[in-house]
């Protein structure tokens, strides 16, 4: 006879399941009083604590997220009268509270996001971090993974990963910075810090750097929610949009970008019949309001978007506008100039006018630094060769990039191309 379940163990999962959910708008709640989200993430686990104790108990409450937002707020409140700065303290918050919706008696709209989610966005992406803190503090704090949880997606220690959240925290307290939503000229470059953060999280979920894996679905579903909540949060921003629209249009091709045994599918042997047309939809709504609030030239990302709308609108690879793609490219070059882009761009340019002029932009690239230990060099400039019959070349440029790559699935991919050229 099986054993039976205890009452304990439905509510631990729902603790588990709500706390994950909730913990950005506890945290962005509580930062709002404590005006330090270090402390306002402690007092978010003392509201779990406290679930724990309580909840398997006392049953799982009607609103959960309400009570952990009220737990921790109460505890902010009772931190902050503790203080030596009592008095002066208390007249900030005082003046919040009194402004602050009711401590969620009543059921909260799962759909209304106040400004502090906001407030938390740009704190944990704020330009005074390192790109890598920024990154693993917006997973910790908006994306409600564990330290372990990170340290997995990104291939890194667990210690190495603490380090650098318990640093971005200190740091932020350390140079006082402020629990608010930039305007004026701020604005602009603090919310291009927001989103490059979010791509970057997808991006390594969409092509891993490196390890055994090409695909982490789940750093591209955080990255994907975390774009959505901000297309919330910001509705008249039109590079919101646009990063969310590229995402959308990204991760419908991940059924078919590998195959059963996790190897790469390039995109012209990808089943576009298993890419996700409703996500496609998504973000053709969202490329189409990313038009609508733009005042004047598109943004890097509404371009980017742009590009990938035309791949998604091709029911074949043939049928793909490369001729428009290759434009686009050059409309990023002008507004996000990089050898990258440059790269992307010659890869078009091979599909619309031929591999011949397409060398020649990627052999002006060769001595960029940037690019210098970039695998997809000598893979692109392998396969323009291939295309020109420039076997023994194409060999040896698809080693070369195989030799660069720290994604085993990609080097693998690169040995079995430079295998098939003809000797």
């Amino acid at each position: 006879m099986e054993p039976q379940p205890t009452a304990a163990q439905p509510a631990a999962h729902a603790i588990e399941t709500v706390f994950r959910l909730e913990s950005p708008r506890v945290i962005a709640g509580v930062a709002r009083i404590v005006r330090d989200v270090g402390i306002a993430e402690e007092l978010a686990q003392d509201a779990l604590v406290a679930a724990l104790e309580r909840w398997p108990r006392d049953g799982v409450p009607d609103n959960p997220g309400a009570w952990l937002m009220a737990t921790a707020r109460h505890r902010a409140v009772d931190l902050v009268r503790r203080r030596e700065t009592y008095a002066r303290k208390l007249a900030e918050i005082g003046r919040d509270l009194q402004s602050a919706p009711p401590a969620y008696d009543e059921p909260a709209d799962p759909d209304d996001i106040d400004d502090d989610l906001l407030r938390l966005v740009f704190t944990a992406c704020h330009p005074v971090l390192s790109r890598e803190a920024r990154t693993a503090l917006t997973l910790r704090l908006l994306g409600g993974l564990t330290t372990a949880e990170i340290a997995r997606a990104f291939l890194a220690p667990e210690p190495t990963i603490a380090q650098r959240i318990v640093r971005a925290k200190r740091t932020l307290a350390k140079r006082n910075v402020a629990f608010e939503v930039p305007y004026g000229p701020d604005r602009e470059a603090r919310l291009g810090s927001v989103l490059d953060v979010i791509y970057l999280i997808f991006n390594e979920g969409y092509a891993a750097t490196a390890g055994d894996d090409l695909l982490r679905p789940g750093l591209c579903e955080d990255a994907l929610r975390l774009a959505r909540v901000l297309c919330a949060l910001m509705p008249k921003e039109p590079e919101v949009h646009g990063l969310t629209a590229l995402l959308e249009f990204q991760a419908s091709r991940t059924a078919a970008r590998t195959a059963p045994d996790g190897t790469p599918v390039l995109l012209k042997d990808q089943n576009r019949r298993r890419w996700n047309r409703m996500l496609i939809a998504r973000g053709i709504r969202a490329l189409d309001r990313a038009d609508a609030t733009a005042a004047g030239a598109p943004g890097r990302y509404a371009i980017e978007a742009a590009i990938a709308a035309c791949h998604a609108h091709a029911y074949t690879y043939e049928e793909t506008d490369w001729r428009a793609i290759a434009t686009l490219y050059g409309l990023l070059a002008a507004r996000a100039p990089s050898p990258v882009v440059e790269l992307n761009r010659a890869v078009a340019v091979s599909m619309a006018d031929g591999p011949a002029e397409a060398l020649e932009l990627v052999d002006a690239l060769a001595a960029e630094p940037a690019l210098r230990d970039y695998h997809l060099l000598p893979s692109v400039r392998g396969d323009l060769l291939a295309r020109l019959g420039r076997t023994a070349e194409a060999r040896t440029e698809f080693e070369r990039a195989a030799a660069l790559a720290r994604n085993e699935k990609e080097r693998e991919l690169l040995l079995r191309r430079a295998a098939e050229q003809p000797t």
